[in-house]
């Protein structure tokens, strides 16, 4: 079963949902679509076993992280800076099926379930809007339910489409991930200006 599973998420990846085809995702399993469709009555169940299901198990287990971490840290900075590279590195470790995923929901004819359909990621957005909120104390330039959802769309976007957007060698792994960090934190402001210096 997990070859299986491991099969249609490289398929879905490969060629989306539309273009993936459950024989393709057969031979890759080296077994028959018979045998496929004894486990998946539907190409829709299989990617919803393969993709979805997964995805939405890795955002809940990391929002119980997120929630269990203990005590804020005291400095707001730094306890940010972590938390944005927890989450960098949740989506290193699950590109392959959000790109999967991205992929089907930008092929399909609307027949999958979207990225925006994954509860754990409600719950991520949830959380992350309450926790702006209690920071901010009611001073929000940006609503923080809208603040998060942009804050996640740069990290996201940042991390899976780093090869193609920015050239090899152009900054080691940690300093890319220290502009990530810095560009969310600080966004264009990151870097001085005359009008705006920093220390």
């Amino acid at each position: 079963m997990a070859r299986l599973l491991e099969s249609a998420q490289e398929e879905f990846s490969r060629a989306g949902y539309d273009g993936a085809t459950t024989a393709a995702i057969a031979r890759r399993a080296e077994i028959t679509e018979a045998q496929l469709f004894r486990y998946f009555e539907s190409k829709a169940a299989l990617f919803r076993a393969a993709v979805f299901e997964p995805l939405n198990e890795r955002f809940a287990a990391f929002n119980a992280r997120q929630l269990s971490s203990g005590e804020p840290a005291e400095d707001m900075r730094a306890g940010a800076e972590q938390y944005i590279g927890e989450l960098q590195q949740f989506i290193r470790d699950n590109a392959p099926l959000l790109q999967a995923l991205l992929v089907a929901e930008a092929t399909s004819a609307g027949d999958i379930q979207s990225l925006s359909d994954i509860d754990a990621l409600g719950g991520y957005f949830d959380i992350g809007a309450a926790v702006m909120k209690r920071r901010i104390d009611g001073r929000a330039r940006v609503a923080p339910e809208l603040m998060v959802r942009v804050s996640f769309a740069a990290v996201l976007a940042n991390v899976l489409f780093r090869d193609w957007l920015f050239p090899a060698g152009m900054a080691s792994d940690a300093r890319f991930n220290a502009a990530v960090v810095d560009f969310i934190l600080d966004g264009i402001n990151a870097n001085p200006t005359a009008g705006n210096p920093q220390e």
